[in-house]
């Protein structure tokens, strides 16, 4: 019998956290790099340092932002309980979860000559690490991860909010908070806010799953929850875990000259992921209820900072919660890793609607990242400006556009408004508006900027030798790419430097020189996606992409709460529709046990599903119940040990499904993102030790 296993290995990595620390990806980025050597040039930890032009732009910062501004510090440290004595926090699996040690050089007042001032203050500011009070009955433990998690007193037990990354952390805050707080008393409810990952992968760390199936344990969610959880990342999946070693720095050290945090945290833990699926999901634009004796009042907000989202106000607390829809910072329009463009006008709307039901009269404003504001006055101020400033983005953008200003030219042109420029809360330390205003261009007219030269452009590589040769060769590029580079001319260097890199690949001086000229400028910027993007292009050029096998970070949980359709759609993208030119067959897909049905057809080299449908005369019928074949898509049972043991049932032709197998392709994690960052006798690694990949789809 031909073997199934390649078309049911195809499943992506949904909605899972990091499975290895930024540290231990280094780490073993350079054992590897240093055995093979594929380039030289190794990069070095501590960078090359800024040049003197680089130091004079941060110093610039440094003298006119508002560091006089203070109160940020006073909030941050507000509430204080207890700190977590221990830097580190173990996985179960026996590696290191979280390490704040690592961030010990920011516990300085040294000015960093290699880090934006700005984005130094916020990496300070997300130094705290423990328990904080936020109002009597309402605590928070931050530091233990990219986002923070709540407990709320209930009559019976405490409510988490947003239960972090992964388990092993959310294991260690409850501890900490039992230790001080908790009285003893158990989790009565997990609400997650919205279907990004840090807000809901830990939830094994304080939930034991039978007490869910036994209503001791409530779990609510907002509208759409389970279907954004996971399919907001799956079709693009692959690319954008590729995506996230750029803008979240994996193979950078935590350094003054490399990875300074990430803006919403310091980074992203390394536990466990996993997912118990809501018992209660919040279907209203306003709904009221009761959870574990406490009023809340659950506010819709899809399309906002989450595709699936909602704020909640405690109002016998005077207590609003805004999720992630108001942070300390100006958040993504648009997010380097790569997602559908989110809405800004939408987003501004919905915080003015909880401002005028809610923040009026709310005496403490919480969220999922960052520290608590307090007093209706501060609170109204921030929920006027984030309204304002997402506003902005959209109507000011669109202006421009309605003007002739293009996608290649927005983000020279736009900037935030001058009154929201000296608050703190509207600086751009996850989203900025270099690629917020790209990303609003890109939502409304698409990439193309209407020149037709740019409408279907020859591909780098393709173009690059043509620029080169018209240029004078590698020789006067690297001449005037150095002079430029003294200069402190690094765009315009990044302008004739990538072209060579494109034209040439192997070219070291080349990728050097452009490895220096993506250092400054990423040591400039104040927004930590950017400056990590840049570092990390720069490591690349150097050191090429780390081989060997990347950790398997799949979640079983996760994978099993694809939808049917979900797997199947995604199993079209997975197929190569080259291999199956010629090919046609009908298949029916029943699932007893849930009642589904599914046809399924290979027609014209494109694999297509629909619910709810059966053919008449099929090729072949697979039956086997849902829970059977959620093992097989996690991984956990071959469909043909299915069928062997009969809890699979196969009538008709399965050579079908031997045309599929064979057309399926395991997306490498670790595909070229710069050119010639592959060793050129690299051989595509086999699907067993890639078919996983370490990345962090689903957040933020």
């Amino acid at each position: 019998m031909t073997t199934r296993r390649d078309i049911l290995k195809a499943i992506p990595t949904v909605g899972t956290a990091f499975a290895v620390s930024g540290t231990a990806l280094l780490d073993e980025a350079a054992a590897q790099t240093q055995e093979a050597a594929p380039l030289e040039g190794h990069f070095h930890p501590k960078g090359k340092g800024p040049s003197e032009h680089t130091r004079r732009v941060l110093d610039e910062a440094r003298r006119t932002l508002p560091f006089s501004d203070t109160q940020d510090f006073d909030e941050q440290k507000r509430g204080l309980i207890a700190e977590m004595p221990d830097k580190k926090i173990m996985a179960d699996a026996g590696h290191v979860a979280w390490d704040m040690e690592r961030f010990d050089f920011l516990n300085t007042d040294e000015d960093f000559d290699s880090i934006h001032p700005s984005m130094q203050r916020i990496s300070r500011l997300n130094q705290n690490y423990g328990l904080y009070e936020v109002i009597p009955g309402i605590y928070q433990v931050r530091g233990f991860d990219l986002s923070d998690i709540s407990f709320v007193r209930g009559k019976t037990g405490w409510i988490v909010i947003d239960p972090l990354v992964s388990a092993e952390v959310a294991r260690a805050a409850w501890e900490l908070f039992q230790e001080y707080v908790g009285e003893g008393l158990p989790v009565t409810a997990v609400i997650y806010s919205h279907s990004h990952g840090d807000h809901w992968g830990g939830v094994r760390g304080v939930v034991d799953e039978a007490d869910v199936d036994a209503g001791k344990v409530e779990i609510i969610a907002p509208r759409d929850f389970m279907e954004h959880t996971i399919s907001e990342n799956v079709y693009a999946g692959n690319a954008m875990n590729r995506r996230l070693f750029y803008q979240y720095g994996l193979l950078l050290p935590a350094s003054p000259h490399g990875y300074a945090g990430q803006g919403l945290g310091q980074g992203v833990s390394a536990g466990a992921v996993g997912l118990i699926a809501p018992t209660r999901i919040v279907e209203d634009d306003i709904e009221e209820f009761e959870v574990d004796g406490v009023r809340m009042i659950f506010q819709n907000t899809p399309g906002t900072e989450a595709p699936s989202n909602m704020n909640t106000y405690l109002p016998d607390m005077k207590a609003l919660w805004m999720a992630e829809n108001v942070t300390a910072t100006v958040h993504n329009i648009y997010t380097l890793r790569g997602a559908p463009v989110r809405d800004p006008l939408r987003w501004s709307k919905y915080i003015s609607r909880a401002l005028h039901l809610y923040g009026e009269e709310a005496e403490v404003m919480f969220y999922s990242h960052h520290w608590p504001r307090w007093g209706n006055d501060r609170i109204q101020q921030i929920l006027r400006d984030q309204r304002d400033v997402y506003a902005h983005q959209n109507n000011q953008v669109l202006h421009f556009v309605n003007k002739g200003v293009t996608i290649n030219r927005i983000h020279n042109v736009y900037e935030f408004p001058k009154g929201l420029q000296d608050k703190w809360h509207c600086f751009g330390f996850h989203g900025s508006a270099k690629h917020n205003s790209r990303g609003v261009v890109q939502r409304y007219i698409g990439f193309w900027d209407c020149n037709p030269a740019t409408l279907i452009p020859l591909s780098p590589e393709d173009s690059a030798p043509l620029y080169v040769e018209m240029m004078g060769g590698s020789d006067a590029i690297l001449a005037r790419g150095r002079e430029l580079h003294d200069d402190g001319e690094y765009m315009l260097a990044t302008e004739i430097l990538n072209k060579l890199v494109h034209a040439e690949p192997r070219n070291m001086a080349a990728r050097n020189l452009l490895a220096d000229v993506y250092e400054q400028i990423g040591y400039q910027q104040e927004n930590p996606g950017l400056r990590n993007s840049f570092l990390s292009g720069a490591f690349e050029l150097r050191s090429g992409i780390p081989e060997g096998d990347t950790l398997d970070s799949s979640s079983p949980d996760v994978i099993r709460a694809m939808s049917t359709e979900l797997f199947l759609n995604f199993l079209a993208i997975k197929m190569d529709g080259r291999k199956v030119e010629g090919h046609e067959f009908t298949m029916n897909l029943v699932t007893p046990d849930n009642g589904e049905k599914f046809l399924v057809e290979l027609r014209n080299s494109t694999l297509t599903n629909i619910e709810g449908f059966q053919s008449d005369v099929p090729d072949l019928t697979l039956t086997i119940n849902r829970s059977d074949l959620e093992l097989t898509m996690a991984g956990e049972k071959t469909l043909d040990a299915q069928m062997a043991d009969g809890t699979a049932k196969l009538d008709g032709d399965p050579t079908m499904l031997g045309v599929l197998a064979q057309a399926m392709v395991d997306f490498d994690p670790l595909f070229e993102v710069l050119p010639g960052t592959r060793d050129p006798q690299h051989v595509e690694p086999h699907s067993d030790a890639f078919e996983a990949v370490t990345g962090l789809p689903g957040i933020e």
